[in-house]
């Protein structure tokens, strides 16, 4: 997966919108074969109650039970 994102920085360079990225990122995962959803929501529990889309991950890519925001890995790269 960092692979992945390094070569989407390298080719992509720095400077474009976030949503750039993620969609190249997601091309790239997909070419390798990986399960990847985008927007995935990420809903918040606050005193019992879940609170849905308050959160939403760029990038959820499933390796068993592995999942990254692709986000992170970008931001850590540059």
């Amino acid at each position: 997966m960092i692979g992945c994102a390094m070569r989407v920085h390298t080719v992509l360079g720095a400077g474009l919108l976030e949503s750039a990225y993620e969609e190249c990122l997601y091309y790239e995962l997909k070419k390798k074969g990986l399960k990847v959803n985008k927007q995935v929501p990420l809903p918040l529990v606050y005193e019992e109650v879940q609170l849905d889309c308050v959160y939403r991950l760029d990038l959820m890519v499933e390796i068993d039970t592995l999942r990254a925001e692709a986000t992170e890995i970008l931001e850590s790269k540059t």
